[in-house]
């Protein structure tokens, strides 16, 4: 079986998942000071149905939430994740909807 990994890339401003050394998908996000936006949340279609954009919805909001910053979810990836899950110590400010 293949280690599967969750690394911060602040220099690309993204979480990235890693099967083995196989980039497999990714989680942008934008730091401003006290939040983090997530805006995109990809997986490479040859990995997807293995539960890896749920492994790294995650990873990325548990880490987010230790850094104490508040999470915004600009990515609807991300917002049905935290609508299902918890995410422990997470403070989360929902965006406002354009138009509502």
């Amino acid at each position: 079986m293949t280690d599967t990994t969750v690394t911060r890339n602040d220099e690309l401003s993204r979480y990235e998942i890693r099967t083995g050394d196989t980039l497999a998908g990714f989680a942008e996000f934008d730091r401003r000071p006290g939040e983090i936006r997530f805006i995109h949340t990809e997986v490479d279609p040859a990995f997807q149905g293995q539960g890896l954009a749920g492994q790294l919805a995650a990873e990325a909001l548990a880490d987010a939430a230790a850094s104490g910053d508040v999470i915004v979810p600009f990515c609807p990836y991300i917002a049905k994740y935290l609508r299902t899950h918890d995410v422990e110590g997470a403070e989360i400010r929902w965006p406002e909807r354009r138009g509502a």
